[in-house]
């Protein structure tokens, strides 16, 4: 018994540390995304107002966008946040799935006889 609550916590926290992984992956990558893209605009800025151009110009904000979305399915991966395949669906899937297996080995067992 002694040692089933040894893996049993074992497990609890190798799944607390992957966890923490995540989230302190996620945050490194939202920091980076704000500290280089800040560099970026204002750079821009700085150039554009030394050189008399407008600043408000779709091309200097694309590599915020982009990367803003590749954020977002990043913090939606670390966060469980899935509106179009959320857990109902999985449920769902998995039922789907066994009730399949169960059907083919039904088929198997039935032949056999």
């Amino acid at each position: 018994m002694a040692i089933i609550m040894k893996n049993l916590n074992r497990e609890k926290l190798d799944r607390a540390k992957k966890r923490v992984e995540e989230l302190k992956g996620f945050y490194i990558h939202a920091a980076v995304y704000v500290i280089i893209n800040i560099f970026i605009l204002v750079n821009i800025f700085v150039r554009n107002n030394y050189e008399g151009e407008s600043f408000w110009e779709l091309g200097h904000f694309f590599t915020p966008f982009f990367w803003g979305i590749g954020l977002l399915f990043h913090a939606s991966k670390v966060f469980n946040f899935n509106p179009l395949l959320g857990k109902d669906w999985e449920k769902r899937q998995i039922e789907k799935y066994m009730e399949q297996d169960r059907n083919e080995a039904d088929k198997y067992i039935k032949r056999r006889k």
